[in-house]
């Protein structure tokens, strides 16, 4: 690629980075973390899982969203300043760097399975076997297996059947030895969501073999097909990533959550957006799948490995000597000792970070409640639970227990759609009043109020949060999450419940929020007034700076007002964990840029916090949005204040502790680089260590 073209992709005719671009650059640094041999092999793994994983979601809503405007729009018609470039020429800059990635993803794999090796840990396929092995693997397909598959005879055919999103397909050619002509092809699902994809293997002492489970479908082909007399069987792995998108129809006598149901079974047969097969696969089956799903020259058609689905190693055995104990999390010094959390939060603030404190503090938090005679009512958001969640259990057992209990349950949750509407079906079933949503706008915000009376009064107390309330993903997702109090924060959660439970008689309930900040009515409006007043105070000669955690900056307006702020003489200081689209700055126009960094390790940073110096009087928040059009104009969104003045130091000094990462932080540039950043002769401190060792010394 010459090195204009390389400018054309890295950013748009505004001189803004391409969002999707610097998705994938933010998934190249995930790649760094499964390349970095400091990093346990298990870990590595680990991250070439989630790469994996990450990359499945970007196709199914990323470039299918593209594929969608390509299809719409004129070459001359731009959707938004992110698209200014052709949108069709954004396409092929993606695919580029997405089979650039997919090469050095296969190289780290390569230099991962020579580390298993010295680890006398071998993935051995279905041509490895010794005599013993082959023996239990078809003992293990025959009682495990064989009742959990159904070949698919597809030669012939009008249209292939059905093919799942989230699938492994074993594509079968069928031959004679005597005879090329006769063949036949079929197709098996590897039915790993029910069995898992690992399986261990007998073997000699001090060795560890594991095969994977569409190997031992291999090696039982010829049980599989044996009715059909064929003695030669090739077989190779695919999978189809579809257009993740939700079309909802606009049938006023449909209701919400069959509109969503339809939408449901609408995406089980979108478009596939990408093919991905092993490079090795019979010619003639390769021509004949491309074919049944209509893909062309402008699929997205990529030859890979003998092993696709990465995503299931994050859950790779743990069979590594070298694995580290895992950290447990740290129980809150001032919950600690106390009987009931309760007591301690209706008397001042608490803030917890996750997954350094322990998630059980809400677990309790709700669990009290529901069996507290004093309390009267819960009222909660929702919107990615844990499969076996603990939040809906005790729901539960406060609406049996007579309380008024209200869910707000965001349906539009992207993939969790189906689970919230099981989870609908429960709740209301045991009494529980299920709110659903808001047509054309998600409820991302994570807010509950709880009432209780206390001595001839109501007292309301819950807690806000920046990360979901799932317990599971409380042990790897970097969140803070305030429990309070206060009348004022309280006040306004209310505001937006009256808001949710009647979007169109009480939609002013959000504009009169006067300590939370609430989108899509206020909190744009606010961020802009609180940068404003630094430029102003750094114009003055004054001290002023912003420190911003997100997962993602892309409003275009935001990111001009931060450049101007750091011109002014603003202190700008950025902590982004994906996308950044930084504005790039040319000979013409160069510019003070804010400082940027993005963490990656082994917690997923997905905290928001916003500070802002403001004459001395620190302002913070912790909020559920990132500084994209979507969070600030087009979802319901909370930012809330950290009033109490040690919490605001001790969220501080997280900050200052990450800001200071110089093992883990890596550079942001339009460039893409992802250099990590570098501090000879200084210390090491990798921040999400020194976190957990601050918290575990406070604790002490």
């Amino acid at each position: 690629m010459n090195s204009n073209r390389k400018i054309d992709l890295m950013v748009n005719k505004s001189g803004f980075v391409q969002r999707d671009i610097s998705w994938l650059s933010f998934n190249a640094r995930v790649l760094q973390e499964a390349n970095d041999p400091s990093v346990p092999t298990n870990q590595r793994i680990r991250f070439l899982g989630i790469f994996s994983n990450n990359m499945d979601e970007f196709f199914r809503v990323r470039v299918a969203t593209l594929k969608r405007m390509a299809e719409l729009t004129s070459s001359k018609t731009r959707l938004n300043i992110h698209m200014e470039n052709d949108v069709s020429e954004v396409l092929v800059d993606l695919l580029h760097i997405v089979l650039k990635q997919q090469s050095e993803f296969d190289r780290i794999w390569a230099n991962i399975q020579l580390e298993m090796k010295k680890d006398r840990i071998f993935i051995k396929n279905d041509q490895q076997l010794t005599k013993d092995q082959k023996m239990f693997v078809i003992e293990y397909f025959e009682n495990e297996v064989r009742s959990n598959i159904i070949p698919l005879m597809i030669e012939g055919l009008p249209e292939l059947p059905y093919l799942r999103d989230k699938s492994i397909y074993l594509g079968v050619v069928m031959q004679k030895k005597n005879s090329a002509y006769k063949q036949k092809y079929a197709l098996i699902e590897i039915p790993s969501k029910t069995l898992g994809r690992f399986v261990k293997l007998p073997t000699p002492k001090g060795e560890t073999h594991i095969i994977l489970l569409e190997d031992i479908v291999r090696v039982n082909l010829p049980y599989i097909f044996s009715y059909f007399g064929y003695d030669h069987f090739e077989a190779n792995i695919f999978k189809v990533t579809k257009d993740a998108e939700i079309d909802l129809d606009n049938d006023v006598s449909t209701s919400f959550v069959e509109k969503i149901q339809k939408g449901l079974k609408k995406r089980r047969k979108g478009k596939p957006v990408r093919f991905v097969y092993d490079k090795e696969m019979n010619s003639g089956l390769l021509n004949y799948l491309i074919k049944k799903l209509k893909l062309n020259n402008k699929s997205s058609i990529i030859p890979g490995g003998r092993i696709h689905n990465f995503k299931h190693f994050m859950d790779f055995p743990d069979v590594f000597p070298n694995s580290k104990r895992k950290t447990v999390a740290i129980p809150h010094p001032s919950l600690n000792s106390a009987i009931r959390v309760t007591d301690v939060i209706v008397k001042k603030d608490i803030l917890l970070h996750f997954p350094y404190h322990s998630f059980n503090a809400i677990i309790d938090l709700l669990r009290e409640a529901a069996i507290d005679p004093d309390v009267k009512s819960i009222k909660i958001t929702a919107y990615r639970l844990a499969s076996e969640s603990k939040v809906i259990n005790a729901l539960v057992n406060a609406a049996r227990n007579g309380k008024k209990v209200e869910v707000m349950l965001e349906l539009k949750a992207r993939f969790d759609e189906e689970a919230n509407l099981e989870w609908k079906a429960v709740l209301e079933e045991e009494g529980v009043k299920v709110i659903l949503g808001i047509p054309n706008m998600k409820v991302h915000a994570k807010v509950c109020i709880i009432n209780k009376r206390m001595h001839n009064r109501t007292v309301q107390y819950g807690f806000v949060s920046t990360g979901n309330l799932n317990e599971k993903t409380a042990n790897f997702y970097g969140d803070h999450c305030l429990l309070t109090s206060n009348r004022n924060i309280m006040a306004d959660i209310n505001r937006i419940f009256y808001f949710l439970e009647n979007p169109l008689s009480h939609a002013s309930a959000l504009q009169d929020c006067k300590t939370v900040l609430v989108s899509p009515v206020g909190m744009r409006k606010k961020i802009n007034e609180l940068i404003d007043k630094e430029i102003k105070e750094a114009k003055k000669g004054f001290p002023a700076s912003i420190t911003l955690k997100l997962n993602s900056l892309s409003d275009v307006s935001l990111i001009e007002k931060l450049n101007q702020a750091t011109v002014a003489g603003v202190e700008v200081n950025l902590i982004i964990r994906g996308i950044y689209s930084a504005k790039r700055q040319t000979k013409k126009k160069p510019f003070s840029s804010p400082f940027a960094i993005s963490i990656v390790d082994a917690y997923l940073e997905h905290a928001r916090v916003l500070v802002f110096h403001n004459g001395g009087n620190v302002l913070m928040f912790i909020s559920s949005a990132d500084w994209m059009v979507r969070n600030l104009d087009h979802r319901v969104e909370a930012a809330c204040p950290i009033l109490d003045n040690d919490l605001k130091k001790e969220l501080l000094e997280i900050l200052k502790i990450q800001l200071s990462d110089n093992v883990k932080a890596r550079i942001l540039d339009p460039e893409f680089m992802n250099n990590y950043v570098s501090s000879p002769g200084r210390k090491r401190i990798r921040s999400q260590q020194e976190i957990y060792n601050h918290l575990l010394k406070n604790n002490r």
